[in-house]
């Protein structure tokens, strides 16, 4: 079967690998253009996706746009039997939907309908879910409401974080695209459609997302916390400066909303209702350290408050 496979990420690189070593034809990578890093943003850095082809000799290509027609020509002279899209980051058309022979499927970390869009791995830990899972779904113009090809649900242990969850779902997400295509092959699939009235959404995270809302339950910070752990990094004022905490757990405690009550060996915070107890830190513009460090560094102390 040849492939197209549409990535930028590290978390489609598993994905992509799993193709190439059950001996899928790829015919090219697709991914996002090289992005500038750093301070200075004069350096250029190629995505992980991008990366992994290279080393395994694939075509790349980078269209600014995926919906440019030069680009959609180049797709065609390929003459893909199917399209694979793991979080490539862009809409892609209906007329781009149609140039493999038997369409596009998309790798997609949760259970759909629940958690369609941006963020289902972040959003699986701050809705608190006790499961989750990785759908294989053949796409549609809409945004992850097509047929449903083949499910692997997933327990969520209690205290895992955004990284370490996406990590699993990538590996899980590659092991259930090599069957779902394996099948597909075979013309063993039925696509099932979705039960529209049944879906939730994980939109985008934004940095107003990412802030702490101290006033609320401790639960639902340390849920934050961990979702966001280690990128983008929940995040609070105090001082005047930006900080984002990792590493929270539920703690006795009570104060005012945000109130430091400890800290050490702990940073220890006041919610809503309980206190979280946090292990590291990280200063706008610095590097991530122990909560421990940061207290000898004179950063903070008891009766400061996080807004």
């Amino acid at each position: 079967m040849r492939v197209v496979f549409f990535g930028t990420p590290e978390f489609a690189v598993p994905s992509l690998e799993a193709l190439l070593g059950e001996g899928f034809d790829v015919a090219a990578v697709v991914t996002q253009p090289d992005r500038p890093q750093g301070r200075s943003r004069s350096r250029t850095v190629p995505s992980p996706v991008k990366e992994a082809a290279q080393e395994d000799e694939i075509p790349v290509l980078q269209p600014e746009r995926p919906r440019e027609p030069g680009f959609i020509a180049q797709l065609k002279a390929l003459a893909p039997d199917v399209g694979v899209v793991v979080a490539y980051g862009h809409i892609l058309t209906a007329e781009l939907l149609a140039v493999p022979a038997r369409g596009m499927v998309n790798v997609h970390p949760s259970l759909l309908p629940e958690l369609r869009g941006a963020a289902p791995i972040e959003w699986t830990i701050i809705n608190g879910l006790e499961r989750t899972g990785v759908t294989i779904m053949q796409m549609d113009a809409g945004m992850d409401s097509g047929p449903i090809l083949h499910q692997l649900p997933h327990h969520m242990p209690p205290d895992v974080t955004g990284g370490e969850l996406s990590a699993h779902l990538a590996e899980m997400g590659a092991q259930a695209l090599v069957e779902a295509l394996a099948l597909l092959e075979q013309d063993g699939l039925k696509p099932v459609p979705q039960d529209h009235t049944r879906a939730t959404y994980a939109p985008k995270l934004t940095r107003e997302t990412a802030r702490i809302p101290w006033n609320e339950p401790a639960r639902r910070v340390e849920r934050l916390i961990r979702a966001l752990d280690p990128r983008p990094g929940a995040w609070s004022e105090i001082g005047g400066r930006s900080v984002k905490l990792y590493g929270a757990r539920l703690t006795a405690g009570t104060g005012t909303p945000g109130d430091v009550l400890a800290t050490a060996p702990h940073l220890v915070i006041a919610t809503g209702d309980g206190a979280v107890e946090v292990d590291e830190i990280q200063v706008e513009g610095k590097s991530r350290i122990t909560a421990a460090e940061w207290h000898r560094g004179r950063g903070t102390s008891a009766g400061a408050r996080f807004v």
